[in-house]
């Protein structure tokens, strides 16, 4: 099995809890935007938390430590039935913050996206356009979930580690 197959569950874990904390617009076509948004920024978090083999195999049998402090964070209070639904355990909090810090800053994901295919080369083909160059209908559909301000609680837990992991790949940050 690739290593990369290893960060599915990861990935379409936080995804979930993303688009679920920070709701898109009504309609099909807007949560489906913002899914693809919320998918990217989270894919290119997983890919520079975990960027070797070793890294994504550790996570895929340790488990990445679930939704707990984030849903404390955002208010979620657990007592609702899909609270305890087991795609919760794969929700990786790191992940989620590096993706809220992507999401509130195209600049800023547009360096994260450089640094991921800059690391991966070939196996990055993905151009990550909806996340680094969102259209008008990706931030109507996605205001929540880019709104700097709705996202700093989450963003601001791990922005530092975020900035840190840039740096060492020799990324420009933006101002």
């Amino acid at each position: 099995m690739p290593a990369d197959s290893l960060l599915s569950p990861l990935i379409a874990a936080t995804t979930q809890w993303l688009n679920r904390a920070y709701p898109s617009g009504p309609g099909a076509l807007q949560r489906g935007l913002a899914e693809a948004q919320a998918r990217q920024a989270v894919t290119v978090a997983a890919w520079l938390r975990y960027p070797t083999d070793l890294d994504m195999e550790l996570v895929a049998l340790s488990g990445p430590g679930g939704t707990s402090r984030l849903d404390w964070i955002t208010g979620a209070d657990g007592t609702r039935p899909e609270d305890t639904d087991a795609w919760r355990t794969w929700v990786d909090e790191v992940v989620a913050s590096w993706a809220a810090c992507l999401l509130g800053s195209p600049a800023l994901a547009s360096a994260a996206a450089e640094a991921v295919r800059a690391e991966r080369g070939e196996a990055a083909p993905v151009a990550f356009r909806r996340l680094t160059e969102p259209g008008e209908q990706d931030r109507r559909a996605a205001g929540l979930l880019r709104h700097p301000d709705f996202l700093a609680p989450i963003a601001d837990l791990h922005r530092a580690q975020l900035l840190t992991r840039l740096q060492a790949a020799g990324s420009t940050l933006p101002a």
